[in-house]
């Protein structure tokens, strides 16, 4: 199949899971032509993938700034690029990820090519729907791109019930939930890379996500403070966003600047998380959580919060723990409990790998996506 994908091409999960999934259709001999203003980061190293690299096209969204527009008009930006990418390289779908705007583009990208048919795709993903879509002067238009689309899918079963309810969506949402390349993300053997962040055999805490308000980064550093106190401890926070600054000003509060390291935006995450001994995650909410999966599939166990998907993902007590939003007391004894009893954590991360693998591993969850292509377009399996 010949395949567009529109995504945010920043480090948000939305856009991470649509280039992977282009990546691992690409794997699977499909071309892929991805459309958007930036190149998705997770492409960067695909030079040292050559096997895929001929399969996966990039084509930019160039906007022009007219004096009559006070904004750039991206989505009608969008719009001609993907009908003009569809038409020459004879696209069989497009698949969008993230309802505003790239669902109301694609949507016009195929009036533009009538009577051609051209199926439309959308995945969401959550805050389209949990925060922007909900907006009363986006609902309208979120409810109607999601309405025209040929196929909608869903991250969680979460997301899908609260678009069923916010937007009365009475048409069927199949959800098929994010992913990870089990072979790429498991625990990494490199003792130099561990040494690197804890030369004193400290215990390894990380976090991973863009920053934002909703991942509450605050009680990450809270969190670490309190392990910090009771036993020698190291914390990598991995991404960047808003929030960076005023986590660099708690960290220097609370003096433990010395044991935190802002290691910023990063292409291979995987290196990183599977060295680690646990993971953070105490979002005010979260549609799925891929961070989450990308740490359970190192085996490291995770300490998230009882939000929105994270429930489907994490088994509290088996293969991580779930606590209250706001709770740091809770979290912080959850996770002396883990790294005061090593074996404890590890059989945790354990059973956390053998959850990513029976459940989430790329080989099991793009052949869903094929079908469910498949089915859009009449193709026999």
């Amino acid at each position: 199949m010949k395949i567009g994908i529109t995504c945010y091409p920043t480090y948000g999960g939305s856009g991470v899971v649509a280039t992977e999934l282009g990546m691992e259709l690409a794997a699977r001999g499909h071309e892929v032509h991805f459309i958007s203003y930036a190149m998705p980061f997770r492409l960067a190293g695909l030079d040292d993938s050559p096997d895929i690299a001929h399969r996966i096209s990039y084509h930019e969204v160039e906007v022009l700034a007219y004096p009559l527009f006070d904004y750039p008009p991206y989505a009608l930006a969008l719009a001609s690029q993907m009908a003009e990418v569809a038409e020459h390289y004879r696209l069989d779908l497009l698949h969008v990820h993230y309802a505003i705007p790239h669902s109301v583009s694609a949507y016009l990208a195929q009036a533009m090519l009538a009577p051609r048919r051209l199926p439309v795709v959308t995945t969401l993903h959550g805050t389209d729907i949990t925060l922007v879509g909900q907006d009363r002067s986006f609902l309208p238009i979120t409810r109607f791109a999601i309405e025209q689309a040929d196929g909608v899918t869903a991250v969680s079963t979460y997301l899908r019930e609260i678009t069923e309810r916010e937007f009365g969506i009475t048409r069927p949402i199949e959800v098929i939930s994010n992913f990870v390349n089990c072979d790429r993300y498991q625990r990494s053997p490199n003792q130099d890379r561990r040494h690197e962040f804890a030369p004193k055999g400290e215990r390894l805490i990380a976090h991973l996500s863009n920053f934002r308000p909703v991942k509450n980064v605050p009680d990450v550093i809270e969190v670490f403070a309190r392990i910090r106190c009771e036993l020698p401890a190291r914390l990598l926070l991995i991404g960047d966003g808003p929030e960076r600054a005023n986590a660099e000003y708690l960290v220097r509060e609370r003096n433990i600047s010395q044991d935190v390291i802002f290691l910023g935006k990063q292409d291979n995450v995987a290196n990183i998380l599977g060295v680690a001994d646990l993971f953070l995650l105490p979002s005010d909410l979260e549609s799925f959580g891929l961070a989450a999966l990308e740490a359970m599939a190192c085996e490291v166990p995770v300490i998230a919060t009882n939000v929105g998907g994270l429930p489907e993902l994490i088994h509290s007590g088996e293969d991580g723990c779930l606590v209250a939003p706001r709770d740091v007391a809770a979290m912080t004894s959850c996770a002396l409990e883990l790294l005061r009893e090593p074996e404890r954590g590890r059989s945790m991360g354990r059973r956390a790998r053998e959850t990513a693998r029976a459940r989430y591993c790329s080989t099991l969850i793009i052949p869903r996506y094929e079908a469910f292509y498949r089915k859009l377009l009449g193709v026999p399996a």
